[in-house]
């Protein structure tokens, strides 16, 4: 099966790990995996603050640049969300609008491509320790992508998955919302830094980047020594 990464934003600046692991998963299992250079930016931030056409000019570059692939996986439910939106966005563009559909059809965020596509819940992984999981909005609620991550980590030999109380909480990060909402997002990520250390879990894991660095940098300030991991770490440990 041969599948195109599309590695986002985040992890091509910050997380260059995440990219990796996703890439070495996806070949662990059988998979042919290329990685177009020409891809960018999803067009989230840009379509979430109002600006429409140049939103669209992302959109469109990445639909020339995954034209060919079968398969689009990306390690971010909410990167993978927006490229499910462009169907919406380009309805009614007789240029666009059928080639939109054809690319959300094919574009899969990681766990989900892993149990709905590949039907795999045991990728045969070790990781000892205590986890608990953060649920992104945009991964559960766009998305749609709800047990697939929890499948997969309770097949993870060594792992404890704990209940994050009031796990459908948003943790405030939202893109921009944190930028402009700051005193609300502060108080959103406070109270679900204060579940989090509730499960006595040693490791919070997530499948967003974005969700993750906004309650580790929390975590942090507040002197909580829980370690922030992003699904793919724990997946591609053996």
């Amino acid at each position: 099966m041969k599948v195109s990464l599309f590695s986002t934003c985040l992890s091509d600046i910050l997380f260059a790990d995440v990219a990796r692991n996703t890439l070495e998963i996806l070949e662990r299992v059988g998979c042919e995996v290329d990685y177009p250079m020409e891809q960018t930016c999803c067009g989230q931030p840009a379509y979430n603050s109002g600006y429409l056409e140049e939103a669209k000019a992302a959109m469109k570059q990445m639909m020339k640049a995954f034209r060919h692939s079968e398969y689009v996986v990306g390690p971010s439910g909410s990167c993978v969300s927006m490229l499910k939106e462009y169907p919406h966005i380009f309805a009614g563009d007789p240029q666009w609008e059928e080639e939109a559909k054809t690319f959300a059809a094919k574009c899969y965020e990681i766990t989900e491509f892993l149990v709905d596509v590949l039907g795999i819940t045991d990728l045969g992984s070790t990781f000892k320790g205590r986890v608990t999981f953060h649920s992104s909005c945009h991964m559960k609620r766009l998305l749609g992508v709800k047990e697939q991550p929890k499948i997969l980590l309770r097949n993870v030999k060594g792992v404890e998955l704990i209940d994050l109380p009031w796990e459908e909480d948003c943790c405030g990060f939202g893109g921009t919302f944190a930028v402009k909402n700051p005193v609300i997002s502060q108080e959103m990520v406070s109270e679900k830094t204060r579940h989090v250390s509730e499960t006595q879990a040693e490791y919070l894991v997530g499948a967003d980047m974005g969700c993750l660095m906004n309650i580790g940098g929390r975590m942090e300030r507040e002197g909580k020594k829980v370690k922030i991991v992003h699904i793919t770490e724990i997946l591609n440990t053996h």
